[in-house]
């Protein structure tokens, strides 16, 4: 029995990389969106939801695929979930470059600018944005890459995103945990999955999908099912795919 057990411990831990299984506390990931673009320097991509029962079964598709935005400058390698060491030859994600990160990263929580008694269907933590409510991008603030409320803190920053916008972009959300834990300033910030502006509009390093596509991913993320985005390049998808253990 004892030996049985060891076996199919190591069968879970070999579900997924060992960073990223380390980083979720040897709880590999059940629901994975995948975004893959055609290149580097692509700026839309095809999104595809994907869900297992446990670590060591297969990854099944939910539902039919997704067009998306990415960053105006396409995808750069982030900071997340995924070995550092497998990362290729491509771009590193910086701090204004308008690319969206690539990798593995932690789909943490959602947002939006409904209260928190409207958005009862959305399971991932949810975070009403207030007008005062704001991700500062500034990299010499000690709230680098951090959504803070104004008003409860003393601002040292120069620069931010506006939480509750004017527009419909960030509605809904979800937060994307690229460059936390600590964060290094300088290698990117405040990254969401948010709602595209319209068809084939890039962003400035976000995913963003038509609302209505959003709506249902929030409906579906389910955090006791520990959600990542992976974003890749095709290419590099297809290199990193079986040692990762990818979808």
């Amino acid at each position: 029995m004892i030996l049985m057990r060891i076996r199919l411990l190591a069968a879970l831990a070999a579900a997924v990389p060992a960073t990223t299984a380390q980083a979720q506390g040897s709880a590999p990931p059940l629901q994975a969106v995948v975004a893959t673009t055609e290149g580097w320097d692509a700026t839309t991509a095809r999104v595809r939801l994907f869900a297992r029962r446990t670590p060591a079964s297969p990854w099944v598709q939910v539902g039919a695929a997704m067009s998306a935005s990415v960053g105006r400058g396409g995808l750069g390698w982030g900071t997340g979930l995924h070995p550092a060491a497998d990362q290729g030859a491509g771009p590193l994600k910086r701090e204004g470059d308008g690319r969206a990160p690539a990798g593995i990263f932690r789909l943490s929580s959602a947002f939006g600018y409904a209260p928190v008694d409207s958005a009862r269907w959305v399971r991932l933590p949810y975070h009403a944005s207030d007008p005062s409510i704001e991700c500062v991008d500034d990299t010499a603030s000690r709230f680098y890459n951090q959504r803070v409320d104004r008003d409860t803190v003393a601002p040292d920053w120069t620069s931010h995103e506006e939480m509750r916008r004017t527009d419909r972009l960030y509605r809904w959300g979800v937060w994307v945990d690229h460059n936390t834990g600590p964060a290094v300033a300088g290698r990117g910030s405040c990254i969401f999955i948010h709602i595209r502006s319209r068809a084939g509009a890039s962003t400035v390093g976000c995913t963003a999908l038509a609302e209505g596509d959003l709506r249902r991913v929030l409906r579906w993320l389910d955090p006791r099912r520990r959600p990542v985005l992976v974003q890749l390049p095709d290419a590099e998808y297809r290199r990193l795919r079986r040692g990762w253990r990818l979808p």
